[in-house]
């Protein structure tokens, strides 16, 4: 028994940094430099995508639960390839009617690796060309005497 306490020990220790997200759906627990399967997502292999969706964030030090995401966190993911999942079989059957249907199913997936997961402010540039875009419009009432 100690052994296993042990080992439990030493993998809490690794998971210092990890994320809970939500894709196509459902949710993910994502930690840096692993490969997750998720639902098939329309972009190339070697891209870079960034999931801003983040439900939870585990730092070393504290524990951050979004109402309901996280602000300004970012997981930033790598397209390793595309795959199809196993064959799922669907068998319908109506007892008495002899009718059968047999139908397969496989799913298609992206396979991804997790880059960083990150929280921080959004860049300060785009937000000051928000401020000189609000200052060159013109109020209302000019635009109606016009």
């Amino acid at each position: 028994m100690t052994n296993s306490k042990k080992s439990s020990n030493n993998s809490s220790n690794g998971n210092e940094l990890y994320a809970i997200a939500e894709t196509s759906g459902q949710q993910f627990w994502f930690e840096v430099n692993r490969y997750y399967d998720i639902d098939r997502l329309n972009a190339k292999e070697k891209d870079k995508i960034t999931l801003e969706k983040v439900l939870l964030l585990k730092d070393k030090d504290s524990i951050t639960v979004g109402k309901p995401y996280v602000k300004d966190a970012k997981i930033e993911l790598e397209v390793v390839s595309h795959k199809r999942d196993k064959k799922i079989l669907v068998y319908k059957m109506r007892p008495k009617k002899k009718t059968r249907r047999k139908m397969g199913h496989r799913q298609e997936l992206t396979r991804v690796m997790v880059k960083s997961i990150s929280i921080g402010k959004a860049d300060p540039k785009a937000s000051s060309k928000k401020e000189t875009i609000k200052k060159e419009t013109k109020p209302k009432s000019e635009k109606s005497t016009k």
